[in-house]
């Protein structure tokens, strides 16, 4: 299969658990050092009940399986996970110029300062860094960056 045959859709509510579970596969992968907040059920809950209904949330599907979901809340890009095998194919890229043409006007996003493959993806997506933090305001209380896109940059 080719990153041709994956559809970006919005997610649904029968997606939650799958959606939940990419984001679970991806952490783990990605963030092997950094603090769970949250329990399996837990996470699975809260895109059930939060994330799935309240937020715009997109789910990358190839033969009916989900491998990636993005969530935007307004201007705010809030979390884009790939499942582990699809990393480095061209996926997020993807999804960020969805993300871009949903919020033409700017988006700004999170990410730990430990992940170092996610600020190369999102600094050569034009992502620009604006804030470092020690983490004190997040739940994994996990030093941090905010970045910010504007279209003019």
């Amino acid at each position: 299969m080719t990153l041709d045959d994956v559809v970006l859709r919005r997610a649904t509510a029968s997606d939650a658990f799958a959606a939940a579970d990419v984001w679970l596969r991806s952490y783990t992968a990605a963030l092997p050092t950094v603090r769970r907040a949250h329990t399996d059920d837990e996470v699975r809950a809260h895109f059930r009940d939060v994330v799935v209904p309240a937020r715009e949330t997109w789910v990358a599907e190839l033969d009916g399986s989900l491998i990636g979901v993005m969530v935007l809340a307004d201007s705010l890009l809030s979390q884009l996970y790939l499942d582990p095998g699809w990393r480095g194919r061209g996926l997020g890229d993807r999804f960020v110029a969805l993300a871009k043409e949903r919020g033409p006007d700017g988006l700004e996003l999170w990410t730990f300062q430990v992940n170092g493959p996610a600020r190369r993806f999102y600094e050569r997506h034009g992502f620009v860094a604006v804030a470092y933090t020690d983490g004190h305001d997040n739940e994994e209380n996990e030093p941090d960056i905010r970045y910010v896109w504007r279209p003019d940059s």
